[in-house]
């Protein structure tokens, strides 16, 4: 059984360890106590609820299922490209895109928006190495 801390349910989650605690106090999360007495959510656990939480969402209109929502903190545009960056939780994210599709978008820094990522290939790293 995987046990996970505060902050990493907070990492995960893409939320402050006081938001995880919140949830831990209200009941919406689970957890237990493990030998040093620290709060730790089993992994099972905090993947359901991951998916309970994604079921009650909005149904997508798109084939593409990752979608990070945030806030875009850098455009530069040169000539017919641009670079938008996007920070969603922990995550930075960062398109090329044209610089039509940046005015129609209204993009720059502060505005709010969405990456929506399809690909091919996706690569997933376990933290901490091997377990």
């Amino acid at each position: 059984m995987t046990q996970l801390r505060i902050g990493e349910v907070a990492r995960v989650l893409g939320v402050s360890d006081d938001t995880v605690r919140r949830l831990l106090d209200a009941g919406q999360l689970a957890s237990t106590r493990d030998d040093h007495r620290r709060r730790v959510v089993d992994g099972a656990d905090l993947a359901a609820y991951l998916r309970a939480q994604r079921a009650a969402g909005q149904p997508g209109t798109s084939s593409a299922r990752n979608r990070f929502e945030g806030l875009v903190t850098d455009v530069l545009v040169d000539g017919v490209m641009a670079q938008v960056e996007l920070q969603a939780g922990p995550h930075r994210v960062v398109s090329l895109m044209s610089r039509e599709a940046v005015e129609e978008l209204g993009l720059e820094p502060g505005v709010l928006a969405a990456a929506v990522v399809k690909a091919t290939l996706v690569v997933v790293e376990r933290e901490g190495g091997s377990r």
